[in-house]
């Protein structure tokens, strides 16, 4: 199963969903989805976009864990 960590980031990086939707460039939405877990692909560009609007690397947004 994985895992989404994007609102750990934001809370990290002291950045609002307001102010992630403007620099990512996506819908409140669609971010709000993402962050909440409730989807079932993301595009490579989107989390490259995240990435570099938050400094930070794929895996501290997405985490691997066995569904047991």
């Amino acid at each position: 199963m994985i895992i989404i960590n994007l609102d750990i980031m934001m809370v990290t990086r002291k950045m609002s969903l307001t102010e992630l939707t403007e620099k990512v460039g996506l819908t409140m939405a669609n971010l709000s989805l993402l962050k909440n877990g409730k989807v079932k692909a993301v595009k490579l560009s989107t989390l490259n976009k995240i990435c570099e609007v938050l400094q930070c690397q794929p895996a501290d947004i997405l985490q691997y864990k066995e569904d047991k």
